[in-house]
């Protein structure tokens, strides 16, 4: 099991903006803030990070889990607004779920996916 996830990133106070923006929808809020890392809260406790990492290039997927399509669409438009490149518009993909992906300021591949009755 997974207690939490940092992922690089190149510009901090671009990189928390858009992470701010993202994953707002998904019921995530910042609970630690430091000058090179922050954290997200959400599920009881802060799982997701953030840290300054000269050079990043991306290459990172990420997959938030949502509790509904609403969220998933409210991840993809707020983390287009905050600067996000569209990597996957909302939608039902095939034996999959119900999903969205957006890269994030540092080319990291970032989704909210829904999974529903009848999903493998």
């Amino acid at each position: 099991m997974l207690e939490h996830v940092s992922v690089p990133v190149a510009d901090f106070a671009k990189s928390k903006k858009f992470y701010l923006a993202a994953l707002k929808p998904l019921g995530y809020a910042l609970t630690e803030d430091y000058s090179d890392a922050a954290g997200f809260f959400e599920g009881g406790h802060t799982s997701f990070w953030i840290a300054k990492k000269g050079g990043h290039k991306g290459g990172i997927h990420v997959a938030f889990l949502a509790k509904n399509r609403e969220e998933v669409q409210g991840f993809h438009a707020a983390g287009l607004k905050a600067g996000g490149k569209d990597n996957g518009k909302p939608a039902r993909r095939e034996g999959y779920g119900y999903a969205a992906f957006v890269y994030d300021p540092d080319g990291n591949n970032i989704e909210a996916v829904l999974f529903e009755s009848g999903d493998e």
